[in-house]
């Protein structure tokens, strides 16, 4: 008996479409899916507060946190019949403070897994490349990140910082049993070198068959706790992972189980694409400026929609020196920032347009570039806010935005500037005058005022030597001070390390209140910012004294002074500074003219070029 199937008609084009279709699915890859990690620091489980000193080690001592940063690399996945995915090129930089929680995996083969690795720390190739190769948003950009350790290489895997007091002990008197508090101390905690780069593995059942998210809990209380159960007073307050260190050796035993799944969930996120950056008023026909740097600075996130062209630098230039800025026709930019004092001030406070005198100490403008909040205390958010902030203030040059553009639609050619419109056109392609204009060419200069070659970059290059105070000045600055380890240093390198010699953070450096500035507290509104103001950087130090916010030092011997004896503790004093004896380091005489005679090499012979 036969069956007949029912007669069909031939298409010869759909034959082969569908040959076609099945070679061509076989070449295809495997649809991709996408991975959302995010990474929550929590303490024994429960929530964490950053400058809370609420939280508990084994040894009894109540500590906070103030600064929780690291880097991880090397994800990969394991499938379920046990072999492993790996990420290439996989970074990722995390800080508590700076809210970055998120690491983004993408282009994962589909599948389902059933475990995640990675490490804490750059692998050995990552972390012995120079810092100047990797991209402005890249998470080892050390500029982004601030964890590289400069000229001694390498980068710090995980920074810990904070504030404890030892547990609460009883005054001794007997007829005033009740405890006394012990003092404040400051715990900087700094993991790093190749031999403690740490694994983790998680399992936990993972579906990438789509888009999906995993929460991650990064327990610091299992850190400092378990298995090796950490004392800062007993086992040491301060770590830099030197050889044999046992404080660092515990924080590598400990990482293993401080990290656990918190949870796995099925996602479908809208992944955010970076729209391509539209440059602002680009004329017609333009120069690009050549942006100078040194070779070992970190590359600059220069800002895209103002990209740097000669008409823009060359309008910014002239208009640094124009009177018509300030209300009065007196006053320009550079009147406060005098070129023989680095573009600082040699005053301790600049005068505004009716001579009166301002709070605080005028800034330098040199690599600002690397900058991403600007004044000492960060309120304004990039160059072109900046620089409309003096003009319209009213201790400085007291004008306004609209009379501005009038007066400078009417000032005549000179030799200094002038004859604005058809300048504008040219940086602008329409003559045109506006605030918006004005502030975009005046970044444009900033941006171009950059310090590096001094005495110290041409003795990295070999073509100048030390003398052998400026070597123990420069290993002073570069050394941590543990007495712990032996390790006798100045510690300057935490807060000025790295080619700019500023980690363009805020920090309390201890000064004595002199009056109600309270610095950062005044932008964020936190307490735990009281007194933080923003780093300088160190290049060119010889010219821009007064020294601090407010000016109150003349001298670079005397800012060597208060570091050595004259640091006040307080709840906000920084932790790299409150972990030192009541004081300070108290340095002897020769190593604070040792360390004074390196600060001057980071001096240019030249001052900064200015108009």
């Amino acid at each position: 008996m036969s069956i007949c199937a029912p007669k069909k008609h031939f298409n010869p084009l759909v034959s082969l479409l569908a040959v076609v279709g099945g070679l061509l699915l076989g070449l295809l890859p495997a649809r991709a899916a996408n991975l959302e990690i995010t990474v929550r620091p929590v303490f024994n489980g429960g929530s964490l507060t950053l400058d809370s000193l609420r939280y508990q080690n084994a040894a009894g001592e109540t500590l906070s946190f103030t600064r929780i940063s690291y880097l991880l690399s090397g994800f990969a996945l394991e499938r379920e019949d046990g072999t492993w995915v790996e990420l290439p090129e996989s970074y990722a930089w995390l800080d508590a403070e700076k809210r970055r929680d998120t690491v983004l995996l993408e282009t994962i083969p589909s599948g389902r897994y059933r475990a995640l690795r990675f490490h804490v720390g750059p692998d050995v190739e990552a972390n012995a490349a120079p810092p100047s190769r990797f991209a402005p948003d890249h998470p080892l950009n050390p500029n982004l990140d601030g964890l590289h350790w400069s000229w001694q290489g390498g980068y710090i895997f995980l920074a810990l910082e904070g504030r404890y007091r030892d547990r609460v002990i009883a005054s001794g008197k007997p007829a005033t049993p009740a405890p006394v508090a012990a003092e404040l101390k400051g715990y900087a905690y700094h993991l790093a070198r190749d031999p403690q780069r740490t694994r983790i593995t998680l399992t936990a059942p993972i579906d990438l068959t789509h888009d999906a998210g995993a929460g991650i809990d990064f327990d610091l209380g299992a850190l400092l706790n378990a298995p090796r159960p950490l004392s800062f007073a007993r086992d040491g307050a301060a770590t830099h992972s030197r050889e044999g260190d046992p404080v660092a050796a515990a924080l590598v035993a400990n990482l293993r189980g401080a990290f656990r799944i918190a949870g796995v969930f099925s996602t479908l996120p809208e992944i955010s694409r970076p729209s391509p950056v539209k440059p602002l008023y680009l004329p017609a026909h333009y120069t690009p400026y050549p942006f100078k740097m040194g070779a070992t600075f970190p590359i600059p996130d220069l800002p895209r929609d103002n990209p740097l062209i000669e008409e823009r630098v060359s309008l910014g230039k002239a208009l640094f020196t124009e009177t018509a800025l300030s209300r009065d026709g007196t006053l320009s930019c550079a009147s406060c920032h005098q070129r023989d004092a680095a573009l600082a001030d040699l005053r301790r406070f600049s005068l505004g347009v009716r001579g009166q005198a301002g709070t605080r100490n005028t800034m330098p403008l040199f690599n600002l570039a690397w900058k991403t909040s600007f004044f000492w205390d960060g309120r304004a958010p990039s160059l072109r806010a900046q620089v409309l902030v003096p003009i319209q203030d009213h201790t400085e040059m007291d004008e306004t935005l609209e009379r501005i553009v009038a007066k400078l639609a009417a000032v005549p050619p000179s030799e200094a500037g002038g004859d604005y419109p058809p300048r504008f056109a040219a940086a602008f392609g329409t003559p045109e005058i506006t605030a918006e204009k004005l502030a975009l060419a005046l970044e444009q200069f900033l941006l171009t005022l950059t310090a590096y070659d001094s005495k110290f970059d041409r003795a990295l290059r070999g073509q100048a030597s030390f003398t052998s105070e400026e070597q123990r000045g420069f290993e002073l600055f570069m050394t941590e001070n543990d007495p712990r380890t032996g390790q006798r240093g100045a510690d300057c390198f935490h807060c000025h390390g790295g080619p700019l010699f500023s980690d363009h953070q805020f920090h309390n450096n201890g000064l004595a209140p002199e009056s109600a500035d309270t610095g950062r507290e005044r932008v964020t509104g936190l307490v735990s910012d009281r007194g933080k103001f923003s780093t300088p950087s160190l290049r060119n130090i010889a010219r821009t004294a007064p020294y601090m916010h407010d000016g109150r030092l003349a001298t670079l011997e005397a800012v060597v002074t208060h570091y050595s004896e004259a640091v006040v503790r307080s709840p906000v004093l920084d932790a790299n500074l409150a972990k030192h004896p009541d004081g300070g380091l108290h340095l002897d005489a020769a190593d604070q003219r040792s360390l004074v005679a390196f600060l001057r090499t980071l001096t240019e012979e030249s001052p900064a070029e200015t108009p």
